[in-house]
């Protein structure tokens, strides 16, 4: 009867999660794999139903197969759906041949007598294998936050629970037939460890995607969607932070040059690509720790943590050149375009707002003495706008 409680518990979290992850699923279409972690959880009820029905088959070999591949199937959509939420390439390869060995030693399996040490292990091997691959695809996506690895530690447990469990078996003992599974306190102990794992991951996995959503529903806040990089808000945020880490640095404050003539020439959408353009262009030279940002109509900053005065002079006139000679054919654009920089080195400033005034007094000497040009900044602070060109 304890058992039969357990099952009753494990049928119930299935189907609680199961609900849980459909719904993630239906209503956050950034929650990649939620839907197929529905699929698995609900694959779960399935699987509990198939053991009460057991308990009533005079002949419990169609059903037990039933039970054994349903499982199996469950664990396989998790790992899908586990694998599109971590961004990894599930591993169909690796799966497909589980799968193939499976349903090959299906026979030998279900021939064996009920209950022995060597039918117990090969059926919980499927399972290892499966649950193993869940834990490899959480690693290879590179993710090594704290819920990231819990994650991959309660892969680990369950993995082990599985070649546990003929141990458990022969221990504490088991039923003579596949329909007195239920009452035994290998069923009892078994279900028990299940109930919990189950539990577990699913309550972290919700834990990450959750986490996730919030990181990107942040990025999106923080993003300008037309060029792509960092709009102001996220700009000055993340260079801020950079900032307050204190070491070297340095400001290329940025502006296209004429760009209203642009608009007015080609129209609007031809100067929103032409945006997009250069948007790419410094994000593409910029190297991995930079922080790129469109900080108003057609102004652009990039902070170079850990970079000296002549890396940033060498980046903006690497842009610059590279944007002069650039042509736009498919905007109907029949003519190029140029930028000014402003180029200023972090000396005793006490805040990204000062690097930036300085940024961009070198950026109105290099507008002044005739635009697509680099200047540097000389240690002057002048009274200008900060992180703006008028």
């Amino acid at each position: 009867m304890t058992s039969a409680f357990i099952f009753g518990i494990n049928m119930s979290v299935a189907g609680i999660f199961a609900v849980a992850f459909a719904v993630v699923a239906a209503t956050n279409r950034t929650a990649r794999g939620a839907g197929w972690l529905a699929f698995g959880y609900g694959m779960g009820i399935i699987y509990v139903g198939l053991e009460f029905l057991l308990t009533q088959q005079v002949d419990p070999t169609p059903v037990g197969i039933g039970i054994f591949l349903v499982f199996m199937l469950a664990l396989s959509f998790a790992l899908v759906g586990v694998a599109h939420h971590y961004r990894v390439p599930p591993p169909l390869a690796a799966m497909a041949a589980i799968w193939v060995l499976t349903i090959l030693a299906v026979p030998a399996i279900f021939s064996m007598t009920y209950g022995s040490t060597l039918r117990l292990t090969l059926y919980q091997l499927p399972y290892f294998a499966m649950q193993s691959l869940l834990g490899l695809v959480i690693w290879r996506s590179r993710r090594r936050q704290a819920l990231d690895l819990l994650l991959i530690a309660l892969q680990v447990i369950a993995a082990i629970i599985y070649i546990a469990k003929p141990f458990i078996a022969a221990t504490v003992g088991t039923a003579s037939s596949p329909q007195g599974y239920m009452a035994t306190t290998y069923a009892a102990i078994s279900q028990s460890g299940s109930v919990v794992t189950l539990m577990a991951i699913a309550l972290v996995m919700l834990l990450v995607i959750m986490r996730d959503t919030t990181a990107e529903m942040v990025a999106r806040s923080e993003t300008d969607p037309l060029s792509s990089v960092l709009n102001r808000r996220g700009f000055e945020h993340h260079a801020e932070l950079a900032f307050l880490r204190g070491g070297a640095a340095v400001l290329i404050t940025a502006d296209l040059d004429d760009f209203k003539k642009i608009n007015d020439s080609f129209g609007h959408a031809a100067g929103d690509g032409v945006i997009a353009h250069f948007a790419a262009m410094l994000a593409g030279a910029a190297p991995a720790n930079a922080i790129v940002g469109r900080i108003g109509g057609e102004e652009f900053a990039v902070l170079l943590p850990d970079a000296l005065l002549s890396d940033g002079r060498l980046y903006a006139e690497t842009v610059r050149a590279a944007f002069a000679s650039a042509r736009l054919p498919v905007l109907g654009v029949d003519r190029g375009f140029t930028a000014s920089f402003g180029v200023a080195q972090r000396t005793s400033d006490r805040s990204l707002f000062e690097l930036a005034r300085r940024a961009d007094a070198a950026l109105y000497r290099a507008k002044a003495a005739g635009r697509n040009q680099v200047r540097v900044a000389l240690g002057e602070m002048p009274s200008v706008p900060a992180l703006g060109v008028a």
